[in-house]
């Protein structure tokens, strides 16, 4: 019996390869001209080269992972809104690209932290077993309340990192891409919660598609609606792995590229505390701009620290 159920699973997800790509795919050729062009950015580094390439492409491959998600997972009301609630945040986001005014910054502050609040009360609502803190030699069970405040500060900060990140043509999609295979090597198996798994395929998959149309030279830019969806999916995903603080070596230069940023800028605005005055930030502008490094070493130089780190956790836990 067990046997007959691993192998149907593995004939799924088989399924879902090819499925999910050319629906993905799809959806980008199609549609990416009704996407709004890009006007380059001040004060990023090289930000005025990405002035009139598409941007906003979250929205055709969020819509892509909602169809395969629909398709491929079973309907339970925790994955319902968990879609629906990563389908808010990329609205938010695309409104934002599409915007001929940017967005306030306070404003999307405080949309983010709205629905990562929901997102931290759905799921302390269905994963009551889940609600712990794991330490090296001990496990915290932690009461619900303060789970769920713990859990919309987390979610909020992992949005905001992904969207930091969200600077060199690849980077973001990357980065993500490799932190979701390692969640689901390290935190997710294929028959239990096997719904929450798929859905972290499914989201890799559908990134492939804009990640091909990422490389540089890029095409095509995924916009606010696609760093703020990947980032609070991310941040479920590690939530529903029991251990939420595989966040740290798992999604380490992410975390590092897009928090020291915030972390400066709040302390300079709020606290008229200096700190890296010589570091620029995101950080990967630092190694562009101040190191000398090109985008592509820039890239596969994090990801081969990432790589590092990641496989490091995956020994470990075995």
């Amino acid at each position: 019996m067990l046997t007959t159920i691993i192998r149907s699973e593995k004939m799924l997800y088989l399924l879902m390869l090819p499925v999910s790509f050319a629906i993905g795919s799809a959806l980008l050729a199609l549609l990416r001209r009704l996407l709004p062009k890009d006007a380059g950015r001040d004060f990023a580094v090289d930000g005025k080269l990405s002035a009139g390439k598409e941007r906003g492409a979250g929205i055709l491959f969020v819509a892509a992972f909602s169809v395969c998600a629909l398709l491929f997972v079973p309907i339970t009301p925790k994955l319902v809104c968990y879609l629906l609630l990563v389908f808010a945040s990329m609205l938010s986001g695309y409104l934002d690209d599409r915007a001929k005014k940017p967005w306030n910054e306070y404003l999307k502050g405080a949309i983010d932290l709205a629905i990562c609040a929901a997102s931290a009360l759905c799921f302390v609502r269905f994963n009551s077993d889940k609600l712990t803190l794991n330490l090296i030699f001990t496990t915290l069970q932690i009461n619900s309340w303060l789970f769920a405040l713990g859990a919309a500060a987390f979610l909020w900060l992992m949005i905001n990192a992904v969207n930091c990140s969200d600077g060199i043509d690849g980077f973001c999609g990357s980065l993500s891409v490799h932190s979701m295979i390692f969640i689901v090597l390290i935190g997710g198996t294929m028959l239990l919660d096997s719904g929450m798994t798929r859905l972290t395929v499914l989201m890799i998959l559908s990134l492939l598609p804009y990640l091909w149309r990422n490389a540089q030279p890029s095409s095509l830019m995924m916009g606010d609606a696609g760093s703020r969806a990947i980032g609070l999916f991310l941040g479920l995903a590690l939530l529903e792995s029991g251990n939420v603080l595989l966040s740290i070596p798992l999604c380490f230069v992410t975390l590092c590229d897009g928090l020291l940023g915030i972390a400066k800028v709040s302390l300079k605005r709020f606290l008229k505390i200096s700190i890296l005055k010589n570091v620029r930030t995101p950080l990967h502008d630092h190694f562009r701009k101040n190191k000398g490094w090109s985008n592509t070493q820039t890239i596969y130089r994090f990801l081969i620290v990432q790589t590092l780190i990641s496989l490091s956790v995956l020994i470990w836990t075995r």
